[in-house]
């Protein structure tokens, strides 16, 4: 039997036990543990933290949808002493793009778009795109090709439409996105979503739509999508139908001002690698922006949440897009987001599915993931995936990057998978 096959096979019994389960945040524990060796999570997080290597973290074990570990280690601000508690709320940054992928997929699900359709149908700034060919640093002019085809949902989804990033994307197409105003995503509050995506289908593309994976402002065009074909804000659309019916009670884009003290400082180095507080202006990205009223809802980064709220999330696709007794999204539509999309060594060894990385088989043989995880993480330092082999989702936040010390990730990574029983 194919791994592929027997991974959707193991998404089928899954959804089909575990329909109507909804995640309890208490602990329990899990005879497929050996606590022992989990209890390493402890000393290692001790060890980051003593050494002044890391701050604080929070980690969530789940496995058979049950909370086997949740902890908050180390500090939520170095000052203060405040402790990191387990319930703190982080930026999470690029782990928003799950979100917006699943957003568009339940539209896709009622018929209002489909996947391979032309984006232009919604935008028409997007209509006959053009593919930089010669670029000019000294002025940032440059000229263009016409694209092979128009750019599509699953061209986005997959980060494969040649559209890069502002700000943190390549020298020439930073500087193009600079000159004509184009936001990465955070720090951006009253302008309008619809008005830059609009200035943004104007500007060429780095590479001809389907060609190769580009990391870029794919899900912030998503989010903008949503916006258009459902008529309400991404922030409205995500609260009425994704953290409403799944009890995601503490995942914003506009963080409460009454829950501002859940959230942990925010961390980098500086040239000594001495862990240092992110100051406002670095990188022109303020921390506070939680708790900045903004109407620019970035679909790509703009987010905060728990490791809980997260960790629902992706209970409901371990489940086949089931959680508490609602169909959040269709059993089929969440084997199609979860499958591998993209063609053979175009994302180096692993895979890319409509939202998330995708562990192939040879990375199973190399490292601890199963075949078929699902996984991404935040540009602050948070990391996330979801294993169906194991019916297992792990989370290991923080809120610290650049990180001279980021193996800390992995090391959690190989203790969660080496204290594992056999089945």
């Amino acid at each position: 039997m194919k791994k592929q096959t027997l991974f959707l096979l193991i998404l089928l019994f899954v959804w089909q036990t575990g329909f109507s389960q909804v995640l309890a945040p208490e602990v329990k524990p899990h005879k497929g543990f050996d606590y022992s060796r989990l209890a390493q999570i402890d000393a290692i997080s001790k060890q980051y933290i003593d050494n002044n290597w890391l701050v604080g973290s929070v980690v969530l074990v789940v496995k058979d949808n049950q909370v086997v570990y949740y902890k908050g280690h180390g500090f939520a601000d170095a000052a203060s002493k405040k402790p990191m508690t387990a319930d703190a709320i982080f930026r999470i940054m690029s782990q928003t793009k799950a979100i917006t992928s699943l957003g568009v997929l339940q539209l896709f699900e009622q018929g209002k778009l489909g996947l391979d359709q032309h984006i232009s149908d919604f935008i028409p700034e997007f209509k006959n795109p053009k593919v930089i060919k010669d670029y000019n640093p000294a002025d940032t002019t440059y000229t263009t090709i016409p694209a092979n085809r128009e750019i599509t949902f699953r061209d986005l989804l997959t980060h494969t439409s040649g559209i890069d990033y502002a700000a943190i994307g390549s020298d020439k197409m930073t500087a193009i996105y600079a000159k004509a105003g184009i936001p990465s995503g955070l720090g951006s509050f009253d302008i309008s979503l619809l008005s830059a995506m609009k200035t943004l289908g104007t500007l060429p593309l780095v590479h001809q739509p389907g060609e190769k994976f580009t990391y870029g402002l794919n899900s912030d065009l998503l989010g903008c999508l949503i916006e258009v074909i459902s008529g309400k804000s991404l922030e409205t659309y995500c609260k009425e139908n994704i953290f409403d019916p799944m009890g995601m009670k503490d995942t914003y884009f506009n963080v409460p001002a009454a829950k501002g003290n859940r959230l942990p400082t925010v961390y980098t180095e500086d040239n000594q690698n001495k862990i240092i507080v992110w100051s406002p202006d670095f990188r022109d990205l303020d921390p506070a922006y939680p708790l900045i009223p903004k109407t620019f809802f970035s679909g790509g980064a703009g987010l905060s949440s728990t490791a809980y709220d997260y960790a629902v999330f992706l209970q409901m696709l371990l489940n086949g897009g089931s959680y508490n007794g609602k169909q959040i999204l269709g059993r089929r539509t969440t084997e199609l987001m979860l499958s591998p999309q993209l063609e053979d060594k175009m994302f180096g060894n692993d895979n890319f599915g409509l939202g998330f990385s995708i562990t192939s088989e040879k990375s199973a043989d190399l490292y601890m993931r199963s075949e078929g995880s699902f996984s991404w993480g935040g540009y602050y330092g948070t990391a996330y995936w979801a294993d169906p082999k194991e019916n297992m989702i792990c989370l290991i936040m923080t809120q610290h990057t650049p990180n001279s010390h980021g193996d800390y990730t992995g090391k959690i990574e190989t203790v969660i998978y080496g204290s594992l029983k056999q089945k």
